[in-house]
């Protein structure tokens, strides 16, 4: 750093980089339960300042209660073992505690209307989530941004053909924006700077069609009252 001539506030920002890089895992954990990527992007959210994500027929998991969660994994895991399920669940409550505190995470995602109405589990599990919906955005209005794509719009989303992502971005300057592509069967860590770019302008485009936050959060209540 001596060498490269940077001042004291640069050094200071490097310096803690690295403690933070060379520090224990916040999930370490569950390292035998989750592969080297999952791992990566954990840690990486963990110390992101926002995300943006696109979810169209689930619920985002930093959103979901724990029911619907453990529904979920049930479906998922397939060694048949109660305590992978419930492992799995517990790290999907870890990461939810990213909303809270006084430095929490700035959260903005874009849902399909159909992530309100499947049923996961039995009824009362879905009302209670769409309740938690609007808990979650009535407590956070500054940090949580919740936008619904109706099913009048299904046309444009679907001629967008995506699957789940998510936009990583982080405080420091020195910290490039990073993407996470989620399919049923594949998983990925997004670093290349146009595929992260291209992303970016697909997330941007997916957001237009959707309702703004207020239409989006009356049409959860719409929803969960007719349960």
């Amino acid at each position: 750093m001596a060498l490269l001539e940077f001042d004291i506030d640069e050094r200071a920002e490097l310096l803690a980089l690295r403690d933070i890089a060379k520090g224990r895992h916040p999930f370490a954990e569950y390292s035998a339960l989750f592969n080297e990527q999952l791992m990566r992007f954990y840690g990486l959210e963990a110390g992101a300042q926002s995300v943006r994500s696109f979810e169209n027929i689930v619920i985002p998991g930093l959103l979901q209660i724990e029911d619907y969660t453990r529904v979920l994994m049930k479906a998922r895991v397939t060694t048949g073992r109660p305590t992978e399920v419930e492992s799995r669940v517990s790290a999907r409550l870890r990461r939810q505690r990213l909303l809270e505190g006084p430095d929490p995470l700035e959260l903005s995602v874009v849902v399909g209307q159909a992530a309100l109405m499947y049923r996961v589990g039995d009824d009362d599990i879905r009302s209670r989530q769409l309740q938690h919906l609007i808990a979650m955005a009535e407590r956070h209005p500054d940090t949580l941004d919740i936008r619904i794509i109706p099913y009048e719009a299904g046309g444009a989303i679907a001629s967008l053909n995506s699957a789940t992502f998510h936009l990583l971005d982080f405080k420091s300057a020195r910290l490039p924006t990073l993407g996470w592509i989620e399919a049923a069967a594949y998983f990925e860590i997004v670093d290349d700077p146009k595929r992260v770019t291209a992303l970016e302008y697909l997330f941007d485009q997916i957001r237009s069609i959707a309702l703004d936050h207020q239409r989006s959060l009356e049409l959860i209540k719409e929803i969960a009252s007719q349960n």
